[in-house]
């Protein structure tokens, strides 16, 4: 722990002394003189000068930092600042694994000047610069990896120019590269077969040769069948199960529904849930008395189930059914693709999908409906 200061009468009155930064002291000898001590390589202690009396409280922080390989001017110096803020924690864990992807990829950019991009100083940064980076990327056929960094280039230099490390935001205003989008709809036998494997491989004991967690069939099912993300589906629990059917929970602001019991739903449901009671009844759980506590779906640790640790089931799981021939590597989706399959098969018109989907917005229909109208002909 760094002990306090004792006041020096001969420090200039301009300065804090409460904030003088660690190995900086000031000779008070002639006009003045802010000094450091270091250790050469026969480790003995040697004085550098390092500021005039004149210099200031922010200045010495500099100079004590730049000594220390710190450069506070450096985009590299801000994307620490940013990660070490109150902002950035409060952000989702998955928000924040792609801040961190993000930045480490933006800091190593090479440049033309031979320094990554991080060493360059933020205040130097402009839109046209920006703009050539984003259009580098985009065009090294890469345009997704172009449009995520230049989100956080937007969100950090915001952040920021708010907090004056920089006087206005580049990143603002910048063409995005457009993006692949990857709108896959598995097919109706497709899901089905994955489901069945699922339901097969999740009845073998955990550590044998293609087990899968036996949950993952349960969180296929309530995503199609409900039409859920699959963060949605995991964060179900028993105050989700009404007289009528499954209250949804829908994220992104989509309206809740109530989705009808049905044989399957019905079987899905309370497949989870006897699932979970054996999960509980081996780990010795306390039960949650309250219904909004009780998650339909949970770990083999008998907690609720995170979304990262679905995502690595659900990629194992993919993976291991391509390597054994059961689908082909083009055949592959992802979760979030059985709510597309599910509002691609609701019977109805696109006001009943709409209204099954939750979605506020006709338009994403065109996203997530892929079911071709059967038409009359124009005449008979």
């Amino acid at each position: 722990m760094r002990r306090a200061r004792k006041h020096n009468p001969n420090i200039p009155s301009h300065i804090d002394q409460a904030a003088i930064p660690a190995a900086c002291f000031f000779d008070h000898r002639g006009r003045g003189t802010w000094y450091t001590l270091h250790r050469d390589e026969a480790g003995r202690q040697r004085r550098q000068n390092v500021a005039p009396a004149t210099a200031t409280l922010s200045e010495l922080h500099k100079i004590m930092e730049l000594r220390d390989g710190i450069d506070r001017d450096s985009l590299r110096y801000l994307c620490e600042k940013f990660h070490d803020s109150a902002q950035f924690k409060r952000l989702a864990a998955k928000t924040q694994a792609d801040y961190c992807y993000s930045r480490d990829a933006l800091l190593a950019i090479p440049t033309r000047i031979g320094k990554p991009l991080g060493e360059l100083a933020v205040r130097k940064f402009t839109s046209a610069l920006v703009q050539r980076l984003v259009d580098r990327i985009a065009d090294e056929g890469t345009p997704s990896k172009a449009a995520h960094l230049l989100r956080y280039l937007r969100r950090v230099m915001q952040w920021g120019r708010n907090r004056g490390y920089l006087d206005a935001n580049p990143a603002m205003g910048i063409e995005a590269p457009v993006e692949r989008r990857q709108r896959r709809l598995p097919s109706a036998e497709t899901m089905q077969k994955l489901i069945d494997r699922a339901r097969e491989l999740g009845q073998l004991k955990r550590g044998q040769p293609g087990a899968c967690p036996e949950y993952l069939s349960y969180v296929m099912e309530l995503a199609y069948l409900c039409r859920l993300r699959g963060i949605e589906a995991v964060t179900l629990t028993d105050a989700n199960e009404l007289q009528d059917g499954v209250l949804t929970n829908r994220r992104k602001g989509s309206r809740d529904n109530v989705v009808r019991w049905t044989p399957r739903l019905r079987a899905a449901w309370d497949g989870a849930k006897a699932y979970r009671g054996r999960i509980w009844e081996s780990k010795r759980t306390a039960v949650p008395t309250a219904a909004d506590k009780r998650f339909i779906i949970v770990a083999a640790h008998g907690g609720a189930l995170q979304k990262s640790s679905l995502d690595t089931a659900w990629q194992r799981f993919i993976t291991t059914a391509i390597e054994a021939g059961v689908i082909t590597a083009e055949e592959r989706f992802g979760l979030h693709d059985l709510k597309r399959r599910g509002i691609t098969d609701t019977p109805g018109t696109r006001a009943d999908k709409q209204l099954a989907s939750g979605h506020r917005d006709e338009s994403m229909l065109d996203v997530y409906d892929h079911s071709i109208p059967l038409v009359d002909p124009s005449s008979n």
